[in-house]
């Protein structure tokens, strides 16, 4: 059911110099930040490859990942994100079986323009999952 990866996200506590790094560093090309007020992170992409890196910094105090980060004060890994071909059928399969989708049940639109779910990560070995429709 699950495809390819399509990234693994990292919350970071300063959003331009772990850009500076993945860019001047690393070589990688990185992409320009964006706000996503609807989730409340602004986003940077790192582009590999064979996957990408998105790179999280809390948007206000009432982030869902400022608490992350208050726990995390120099981040780290928050969630990877597997493609799927159909996220309603792949939510209705998943919560057939058990699992638990995180918020209402219903897709939002991620970063990518396209819906995404986010599993329970107690159901995923305590691991944040995010499927996002290919």
């Amino acid at each position: 059911m699950i495809g390819r990866l399509n990234h693994v996200a990292i919350v970071v506590p300063d959003l331009a110099a772990a850009s500076g790094t993945y860019r001047d560093t690393l070589g990688a090309r990185v992409s320009a930040p964006v706000d996503l007020p609807a989730h409340g992170v602004t986003t940077v992409f790192v582009e590999l490859p064979n996957t990408k890196i998105e790179l999280l910094h809390p948007l206000g105090s009432d982030s869902p990942i400022a608490k992350f980060l208050e726990k995390n004060p120099s981040g780290g890994i928050h969630h990877i994100c597997y493609e799927v071909e159909d996220i309603l059928a792949a939510r209705d399969r998943l919560k057939a079986q058990g699992m638990r989708v995180l918020g209402d049940g219903e897709p939002k639109i991620g970063a990518h323009d396209r819906p995404v779910l986010f599993l329970h990560p107690k159901d995923l070995f305590g691991t944040l999952v995010e499927l996002e429709q290919a």
